[in-house]
């Protein structure tokens, strides 16, 4: 089985449906409201390890009582976990979402920024079986470790660039791919194409930018180009960025081109955005042989 190592974030998001977001000093009545176990790197294993793939996930959860709700979801998922502080008593990174009938949504999330992450091992029997490696910049000490010996073995790495964060410079030295979002700015930089040239002076081979529904723009030594971006009716757009990471680091080792990995990826990650949440999608998309069904 094709086996991807996913490194940085996971939160526990409490997402909430509301008619109109909330004003200043102001309550409301959510219309539903549902948990999740979120985070770029949480999302994009979960996804990969549903469309077939073998999935790891590198990331800080501990063993305060809400780190169970981590722990169970993962398992349901089988997707793997490497915890990068198992001694921690600290509470989870909690995300409250809110979302509107328009499926626009108001995150308020404290990131690893409050996790104190111990110097990294990595784990060489399990890089060894590895087809790809994706980091998404948080827990960057962790990113950084991974994704140097993932290139030191050969193993494709993966950038999901949400934004940029300390440390990224450093960490782009090791990236083959750079999947970034429209709020990756490099420092000094306020355009697109500088942010472009930035990444090709650090080595990076490809490089896509996404604007939402907008069209992805992608670049490679070989050739740049649009991808259209599927337009469906929009419910709710939460991880539908990480789903597309997800998706791409499956469809990049199954042969694909880079353009046609970022295509199917994006198909999948629209039509996800039809759903509440970020796992009804995955009613839509069996996987290969069932494998990686949630366990009963």
């Amino acid at each position: 089985m094709t086996t991807g190592i996913f490194v940085g974030l996971s939160t526990i998001d409490l997402v909430y449906e509301v008619d109109q977001f909330p004003a200043g000093d102001s309550k409301i009545t959510a219309k539903s409201q549902n948990v999740f176990v979120g985070g770029p790197a949480a999302n994009a294993a979960i996804a990969f390890r549903h469309l077939g793939g073998d999935a790891t996930l590198v990331t800080a959860v501990g063993r305060h009582p809400l780190a169970a709700i981590v722990r169970e979801d993962l398992s349901r998922y089988k997707v793997a976990l490497i915890d990068l502080t198992p001694g921690s008593e600290d509470v989870p990174a909690i995300s409250s979402v809110a979302v509107d009938p328009a499926g626009r949504r108001n995150v308020i999330s404290p990131n690893a920024s409050r996790v104190s992450v111990p110097p990294v091992q990595v784990d060489p029997e399990l890089l060894a079986r590895a087809s790809v490696l994706m980091v998404d910049g948080h827990a960057m000490q962790a990113c950084q470790a991974w994704a140097r010996a993932a290139r030191h073995s050969g193993i494709r790495v993966v950038l999901d660039g949400g934004s940029w964060k300390e440390g990224m410079d450093t960490l782009l030295d090791f990236v083959d791919s750079a999947l970034c979002s429209a709020d990756f700015r490099v420092p000094n930089r306020l355009h697109r194409d500088q942010a472009i040239d930035f990444l090709n002076t650090h080595g990076v081979r490809e490089i896509a930018c996404t604007g939402g529904s907008g069209p992805i723009r992608w670049s490679t030594a070989c050739g740049s180009g649009l991808i259209p971006v599927p337009q469906v009716p929009v419910v709710d757009t939460t991880g539908a960025g990480d789903i597309l990471h997800g998706a791409f680091c499956w469809y990049t080792t199954q042969g694909p081109s880079f353009p046609e990995s970022l295509r199917r990826a994006a198909a999948i990650a629209s039509d996800s955005c039809r759903f509440q949440g970020t796992r009804a999608w995955m009613t839509t998309h069996s996987p290969p042989g069932g494998a990686a069904n949630p366990a009963e």
